[in-house]
């Protein structure tokens, strides 16, 4: 029976959250650390929604707009502990000041939390990742093995920090581009091809199966295939688990999804839109390599069909050209340059341009993202939803969706959408914008 606002029971927050995490580098480090600052309250949780927006119920005339974390139960930022994987041995400590993200006399001020947390060996493939290698790696006989592995870690974690449930987000770099194959299409295939070491099984698909096994919620923060196969959205359904991904949209694929709207809601036509990042960290490196490159280009490429619509409106948006560049620089490290020339036309068909050059920070703009992630997953679950939650595409490049159904990609209609999911959740009439009943 599918909930409606009259039987979601949410169980409450009670007890520890555990955060697992694929992936210790420059997101992971910077999230934990400013985790750390806010519990310590040198920081504010900026970037956040769960934890600084509101969100309006009733009508605009009875001013009811509580805080969202005072709204729905989330858990703590205290009842946070964080545990992972990562191919090097470093603490976290350690990767937070390789990483290069905070000014060092940051990193000191949570020294101490940060150095006790040092990551488990990690599932690795240098054939889905190549430009990285490190030591600190499991051996398995099979990739079911190593799932096994990483389900023995995800116990022996919630026992050892007595966390009370647990949410698995992936963190780690982008894998080489690949398109679902027959492993993928059943449970049952995928699981014989662990045994039998199939190539097309990727380590973030191993790390999700494992998760969901084990009855713990999803997130992909990468572009990357993973849990986006029927074989692992089918586990996710039967074990009752709520799934969300992918690729975390922080720089230069949020501008357009903020840009893009507005040109169509305007009815303003694009003739090309050229886009090129400079970027230096872990994940700059990792995405020099074409295959990478390739599943990242997907993601950010198609944002704009989607939002723009160009079978609806050929005379605006047919055949614009679309680009797409990131180019390895090591002396920007984490500190990224997003570029984009817009070639935009309007009334009578003259010619206008938009230039955006946004120098953004790429961990300093998914470390909330990271956290809005784990509180709603954990939300979703206790609330009894499972599956594809695609209320939560506001986060992401590449939004999952219902099998056939197209994403939505348009941030405002995104955020629309988290608001009245949570709206629904509680039993609050949803928000139309309408308005009509202030003039009756």
């Amino acid at each position: 029976m599918p909930a409606t606002k009259d039987n979601v029971q949410i169980a409450p927050p009670d007890g520890k959250l555990g955060v697992l995490i694929p992936g210790m580098g420059a997101v992971t480090s910077t999230f934990i650390a400013g985790l750390e600052a806010v519990k310590a309250g040198w920081a504010l949780p900026i970037g956040s929604l769960t934890q600084l927006a509101t969100i309006r119920l009733g009508k605009r005339t009875e001013g009811r707009s509580p805080r969202i974390k005072d709204f729905v139960p989330l858990a703590r930022l205290e009842d946070l502990v964080v545990g992972g994987w990562d191919i090097f041995e470093d603490s976290v400590y350690e990767a937070a000041l390789k990483a290069g993200v905070l000014e060092r006399e940051h990193i000191e001020r949570v020294k101490e939390p940060l150095q006790a947390i040092r990551p488990m060996k990690a599932v690795f493939d240098p054939n889905y990742v190549r430009r990285l290698s490190g030591p600190h790696v499991k051996q398995g006989r099979n990739k079911m093995e190593l799932a096994e592995m990483l389900m023995e870690d995800i116990e022996n974690f919630r026992a050892s920090t007595g966390a009370a449930r647990l949410v698995m987000i992936w963190c780690g770099s982008t894998e080489v581009y690949h398109q679902p194959a027959e492993v993928h299409q059943t449970l049952e295939k995928f699981e014989c091809g662990l045994y039998r070491n199939d190539p097309d099984i990727a380590p973030s698909q191993i790390y999700a199966y494992a998760a969901l096994k084990m009855g713990v919620p999803f997130a992909n923060g990468a572009p990357n295939l993973t849990v986006d196969i029927p074989a692992l959205l089918h586990l996710a359904r039967e074990r009752h688990v709520p799934v969300c991904g992918k690729d975390f949209k922080t720089g230069q694929t949020f501008m357009k999804t903020v840009i893009a709207p507005a040109l169509k809601a305007r009815m303003l036509g694009l003739t090309g839109w050229f886009s090129t990042n400079i970027l230096g960290n872990r994940d700059g490196e990792v995405l020099d390599d074409p295959g990478s490159f390739r599943t990242k280009e997907e993601t950010k490429l198609s944002a704009l069909e989607y939002i723009l619509q160009p079978e609806l409106y050929p005379q605006l948006y047919k055949n614009f050209h679309h680009v797409v560049r990131i180019n390895y620089y090591p002396p920007r490290g984490d500190s990224k340059e997003g570029w984009d020339n817009i070639d935009i036309f309007g009334w009578m068909g003259y010619p206008m341009q938009i230039k955006i050059d946004f120098l953004c920070r790429d961990s300093i703009l998914a470390a909330p993202l990271v956290l809005d992630l784990v509180l709603f997953l954990d939300l979703a679950q206790r609330a009894g939803m499972r599956g594809i939650q695609e209320w939560l595409s506001f986060y992401f490049k590449a939004p999952m969706t219902a099998p056939g159904l197209y994403p939505e990609h348009d941030l405002f209609i995104q955020l629309m959408k988290l608001k009245n999911t949570l709206r629904w959740m509680r039993g609050e009439d949803l928000i139309t914008h309408l308005g009509l009943e202030y003039y009756d």
